[in-house]
């Protein structure tokens, strides 16, 4: 009797992913269930409306990108996939089922980011929010802020999202001064540096790499759709000026990750040489597009066949190219620690081979999209009309009803919030396929 009964409680107090998948409902009815259950796990373990990016299964450890970076308790992290992911993913979810549980998710996640904001306009990778108070305008401290790794441009966006839904002052203020900042850490040939205020070394080269400046023009764009502000309009173009001025020339037409005030490819960290880089090249080639698109300005296009003819010119495999090539030689290059050029990929350290993308299909798709954009013109933008999820999408949400657990949560060793955001956002990908405009 006794082990019939300690068999029921460990049944009972489970918490292994149990099947939300029913025959008994319908499958959208499933995915509102387990995108409600997701947002109030989420709610649950939020920091003031905030989340780092990895919790351990008890919530007694936090992190932020990776396990190498502990977050303190009363820490948040604005880096994606941060408090402005679940934020974005959150006002996604409240626009396709209406929910008002999901829009105060959004601004509980919205208020923290603007108590996060430097008195300067941008942020950092992290916020403490140990001196937070919700009832009383957000408190903003000096600092330097980063455009690095989409940080200080994710936020705002995401702001901007709920700027559209809500009428609040401190919401406002924080966009207005969001703006202000994208405006001001500007320099005057529309380059950004990756760091402002400035703070030396290669943090204050006009900085390609993690999408910096591709990510400001996009931002920009953004806030002058909503607002149609002419500065704005004026900053990303600006943007896109700069990168007509930094490309190379051919046959090396393509992009370096960062470039010094001589516009110069420069060196950044030890294991980033100056170089030819083809994902670089492959994402100005779409910002490029993209402000061709917006603005119907055909310059933007102009510089697109020559970098699309070094990008052919320097596959290393099918659908394979190297990050950087040496300027001149064009010769794939390679980065370590000991801040030597390596020619061989083999020569590299274990660590700096799992550390950094060096090979990768970094230009897929690029010359269909320039061949869409001449076709098309400005009108390329719009969204076809969809036919419905396919089998395959229908598969993929399934296995995601599957793996959520009781709880609501898609974890295994740890819960990483990059999980929530992807599933939540499949999730309403489906609910916008099915559900009537």
């Amino acid at each position: 009797m006794a082990a019939i009964v300690c068999l029921l409680l460990a049944i009972c107090t489970v918490e292994a992913a149990w099947p939300v998948v029913s025959e008994d409902r319908p499958l959208d009815q499933q995915v509102r269930a387990a995108l409600a259950k997701a947002a109030t796990y989420l709610q649950s373990i939020s920091t003031h409306g905030g989340y780092v990016g990895i919790y351990s299964r008890d919530l007694q450890q936090r992190y932020g990108e990776g396990l190498y970076e502990k977050a303190g308790a009363s820490e948040i992290w604005v880096q994606p996939p941060g408090t402005p992911s679940i934020g974005k993913a959150m006002l996604r979810t409240h626009r396709v089922t209406g929910d008002q549980q999901y829009l105060a998710i959004a601004r509980d996640a919205g208020l923290a980011l603007a108590w996060g904001q430097r008195t300067v306009g941008g942020w950092d990778h992290r916020v403490d929010l140990s001196a937070f108070a919700p009832h009383i305008p957000p408190q903003k401290a000096d600092g330097h802020c980063t455009l690095d790794d989409r940080i200080t441009q994710g936020a705002l966006s995401f702001l901007l999202d709920l700027d559209d839904l809500l009428d609040e002052d401190w919401l406002t203020q924080t966009v207005d001064l969001g703006l202000r900042y994208m405006l001001e850490s500007q320099y005057p040939n529309g380059g950004w540096p990756q760091w402002y205020p400035l703070r030396g070394g290669y943090h204050d080269h006009y900085t390609f790499n993690d999408n910096t400046i591709n990510d400001c023009i996009a931002v920009l764009l953004e806030a002058h759709g909503r607002y149609g502000r002419p500065e704005l309009l004026a900053a990303a173009r600006r943007g896109g000026d700069f990168i007509i001025l930094s490309q190379g020339q051919p046959p090396q037409a393509g992009w370096a990750q960062q470039y010094g005030q001589d516009l110069k490819p420069a060196w950044a960290r030890k294991y980033e040489p100056p170089a030819i880089c083809s994902a670089v090249t492959a994402r100005n080639i779409r910002t490029l597009i993209d402000l061709y698109r917006y603005t119907d300005d055909e310059r933007y296009l102009d510089p697109v066949p020559d970098a699309i003819a070094w990008l052919d010119s320097s596959e290393i495999a099918s659908k394979l190219w190297a990050r950087f090539y040496e300027i001149g030689s064009n010769r794939p290059i390679y980065g370590d620690r000991d801040g030597l050029i390596h020619y061989d990929y083999d020569e590299l350290s274990e660590e700096r081979k799992k550390g950094y993308a060096w090979r990768a299909n970094f230009a897929g798709g690029i010359k269909e999209l320039y061949r869409r954009a001449i076709a098309d013109g400005t009108d390329g933008m719009a969204q076809a009309a969809s036919s419905g999820p396919s089998p395959a999408q229908i598969g993929r949400i399934e296995d995601i009803l599957e793996r959520q657990d009781v709880r609501g949560r898609w974890s295994s060793d740890r819960i990483y919030i990059r999980d929530f955001v992807h599933n939540i956002n499949a999730l309403c990908a489906y609910l916008e396929h099915v559900l009537p405009d």
